[in-house]
């Protein structure tokens, strides 16, 4: 009995990184393209934008430990609403790359102007790598787990896009 019980735990917390990333990953992409809209690209700018990325990620992982602990509509213990927190951890980390990007630009490492383009090539990446993972966790040949990850990768493109051409 204890063996489903713990391949149960196993698969969720493979939904929550899973989940966590490609959320991550296209809010940050979304916030790069909605801060760059126009066209400030100052090194100033850049570390403002790091920030409000970390921000929003860490409102957004609020909001969506928050709502979890909601929905579940059981009774709680005393500290679920913090595990349901901690769940959220993937969603921030995975816009940690995009923020270091954006304060690396801030602290003159490397050219402030044109750093949102290296975000969006960083996140797809991150998309790619999310899909090879999980095809390959579903036992997809390397082949197809390729094929997996490139359509994520494009539809997390589409997503973003959409979301810069809506603002």
């Amino acid at each position: 009995m204890a063996e489903p019980r713990r391949s149960s735990r196993h698969q969720d917390t493979r939904e929550i990184v899973l989940f966590g990333g490609v959320y991550g990953a296209v809010l940050a992409s979304s916030m790069v393209a909605a801060l760059t809209q126009y066209g400030h690209t100052s090194a100033d700018v850049r570390g403002y934008d790091a920030a409000w990325v970390l921000v929003t990620a860490c409102a957004s992982a609020l909001a969506h430990g928050y709502a979890h602990y909601i929905a579940e509509r059981t009774p709680h213990r005393r500290w679920d609403a913090l595990l349901a927190l901690r769940n959220e951890w993937p969603l921030v980390a995975a816009v940690l790359p995009t923020a270091f990007l954006l304060a690396g630009a801030r602290w003159g490492w490397w050219p402030a102007k044109g750093v949102e383009y290296a975000a969006f090539v960083l996140n797809i990446v991150i998309l790619f790598g999310l899909g090879l993972v999980t095809a390959r966790w579903s036992a997809r040949s390397w082949p197809v787990a390729v094929l997996v990850g490139l359509g994520d990768a494009l539809l997390g493109l589409i997503v973003v896009v959409a979301n810069a051409l809506i603002k």
